[in-house]
């Protein structure tokens, strides 16, 4: 998280008003509901974890062992199989 000074991005009143509640801390501004993303779609991890998951299954599929595949994703054959036989 990246910290910005406020005198920098809002208004002078909205600062004044501000001290009158704050002084010299960090206050942290939720993001809105609607606009909050999902814990790694900003990243792209998310979408990294899918793939690997999704060849993960293929290769299962393919004949690899669940061993190999713990030992080639660096995972525990428990992941490992919970991977393989999540829907």
């Amino acid at each position: 998280m990246k910290y910005l000074n406020a005198k920098l991005i809002l208004p002078d009143a909205l600062v004044k008003e501000l001290q009158n509640y704050v002084q010299g801390v960090y206050i942290y501004i939720p993001v809105e509901q609607e606009q909050q993303k999902r814990w790694g779609e900003v990243s792209g991890y998310r979408q990294e974890l899918r793939q690997r998951n999704r060849q993960i299954k293929e290769d299962y599929h393919n004949g690899v062992s669940m061993e190999c595949l713990s030992e080639k994703y660096c995972l525990s054959l428990y992941a490992v199989r919970k991977i393989i036989y999540q829907k």
